[in-house]
C-alpha cells in the first residue's frame, strides 16, 4: 500500500446519493483478477450505455482524465461488501472520496486499501459539489497530515481516526501495522509460554 500525504489533482462531482458497490463495480466483472485491474469497469453502467458509448449525462464523462478527488452524496458505497469497489476506484484514478457519509464496510475497505474516505457536513459537501458542477476538473489539494481539503475557493478541515491516519501516512495494511508491534508481541509470547509450557505442542 502506498503512503498518502498530499493528494493533488482534478476534482469532480458525482451528485448521486446511495451509490452502491454494484454501481461502482458491476458484479459481472468480478471474475477479473486483481492484476488485470478494474479501472475500465469502474462506474461502467453509469458511464456507458448498452452499446458501450459514453453517456452524455454522466458527470465524469466530461473530464479528459479521471478525478483524483471525487465529491459525492450521502451513503456512498452501500450495498454488498465487495472490496473490489475500492479497487475499482483506485484503479480508475480516484485517491480520495468526499461525502456526507459512507457505508461502514466500504469505509473500512477503503482505509485498508489506501483510499481516503473523507466525511464532511452535508452543507460543505453540497458547496463543493455545486462548485465542481460549475467547473469540473478544478484542482483539489487534500493534505492528510494537516487534515485539510482545498478545492477552488473552499477549504475545510476533516476528522480521521488517529490509528487510520497513521496507517495511511505510512502505507501500512493490517499485516504490516501488526508487525509494527512485533517486539511487544514477541516479549508477551516469551513470558506467556514460559509460564504455560503445556500450551505448546510436543513432539511424539
Amino acid at each position: 500500500m502506498q503512503p498518502i500525504r498530499t493528494i493533488v489533482g482534478p476534482a469532480a462531482a458525482l451528485p448521486l446519493a446511495n451509490v452502491d458497490t454494484d454501481q461502482i463495480i458491476p458484479a459481472r466483472f468480478m471474475s477479473r483478477s486483481r492484476a488485470e485491474g478494474y479501472g475500465g469497469q469502474c462506474f461502467h453502467d453509469l458511464r456507458f450505455d448498452e452499446d458501450g458509448r459514453p453517456r452524455d449525462d454522466f458527470p465524469l464523462n466530461t473530464l479528459s482524465v479521471a478525478p483524483k478527488v471525487l465529491v459525492t452524496d450521502d451513503n456512498f458505497g452501500c450495498g454488498s461488501s465487495r472490496e473490489a469497489a475500492v479497487y475499482a476506484l483506485l484503479d480508475y484514478g480516484v485517491a480520495a472520496v468526499i461525502a456526507p457519509g459512507f457505508a461502514d464496510i466500504f469505509r473500512s475497505n477503503a482505509g485498508k486499501n489506501g483510499l481516503l474516505a473523507i466525511t464532511l457536513p452535508e452543507a460543505d459537501v453540497q458547496s463543493l459539489r455545486e462548485r465542481l458542477i460549475a467547473e469540473p476538473g478544478i484542482k483539489a489539494i487534500v493534505a492528510l497530515p494537516e487534515q485539510r481539503v482545498s478545492i477552488g475557493d473552499y477549504a475545510f478541515s476533516f476528522e480521521i481516526d488517529p490509528r487510520l491516519k497513521h496507517c495511511l501516512l505510512n502505507g501500512l495494511d493490517d499485516l504490516s501495522a501488526t508487525l509494527e508491534e512485533r517486539d511487544r508481541i514477541e516479549a508477551f509470547e516469551e513470558v506467556y509460554f514460559a509460564t504455560r509450557n503445556w500450551v505448546m505442542p510436543t513432539r511424539a
